[in-house]
């Protein structure tokens, strides 16, 4: 699961990993359970968004490793996220027009943890991702990122269709990876830019697509069909990299 180091059992535990203000990403709730402290475990998590998922007993005695889990089990972030806002404000200080990861659709703790190492190196003041369909920061996820995450900010957002239109707003605009762009060597990628990245699989979903200003195509000379969303991610960076060191 990628989440070991990561997980609370029984309901002290639980109860005190909320209010210590940990970042609990999802909730496995024993189905049925209606008694006192379960409710109020089940309070914290909405008032803190957590994913809630009602499961069997089998299922939770599968995913415990002390076995003594009480009927609840939190898998909680190996890091805190930040706020989309700090990173706009981070922009700022640096004296530079943002630049902004959004990820739609990676489940992969490899991929997410790749994309965060390559937004670090290529000089993005964050990324972004959504609370549903994908992967949190786990300590799988932190491993891949080799210690990028110490000082990128991810944010965790309800609706990243939402989101694009607030950094809107802000002067940005949003540029989506996918085969059937323009080339993106034939793309002014200058300013206050988002890059949206979706998995290899299901790529990024109509509605945000949708959302976005241009479609930038990776050209691709080979025998497969795809690269892997880290790699593209990375190669689209660098891009926006040189275009911003072109003066």
């Amino acid at each position: 699961m990628g989440y070991t180091e990561m997980m609370i059992e029984g309901r002290n535990a639980v109860i005190e990993a909320f209010r210590s203000g940990k970042t609990v990403d999802k909730l496995y709730v024993l189905d049925g359970c209606q008694d006192g402290p379960v409710m109020t475990i089940k309070r914290e998590a909405r008032k803190q968004n957590s994913l809630i998922k009602y499961v069997t007993k089998e299922r939770l005695d599968q995913l415990s490793e002390t076995g003594k889990h009480q009927g609840v089990i939190a898998c909680t972030s190996a890091y805190q996220y930040a706020e989309v806002e700090d990173m706009l404000k981070a922009a700022r200080e640096k004296d530079e027009p943002p630049f902004l990861f959004l990820l739609d659709n990676i489940e992969d703790p490899h991929n997410l943890g790749a994309i965060i190492r390559t937004a670090n190196l290529a000089g993005a003041h964050g990324v972004i991702i959504p609370k549903n369909r994908a992967v949190g920061l786990t300590a799988a996820v932190a491993r891949a990122s080799a210690g990028a995450l110490n000082y990128t900010p991810v944010a965790k957002v309800t609706n990243l269709g939402q989101t694009i239109d607030e950094l809107k707003k802000e002067g940005l605009w949003f540029v989506c990876a996918d085969m059937d762009g323009r080339t993106m060597y034939e793309l002014d990628l200058k300013g206050p830019i988002g890059v949206v990245i979706g998995s290899e699989g299901d790529g990024v979903g109509r509605l945000v697509k949708e959302k976005c200003d241009f479609t930038a195509a990776i050209p691709m000379k080979g025998d497969i069909d795809s690269l892997n969303a880290s790699v593209a991610a990375g190669i689209l960076a660098y891009e926006i990299v040189r275009q911003r060191m072109v003066k």
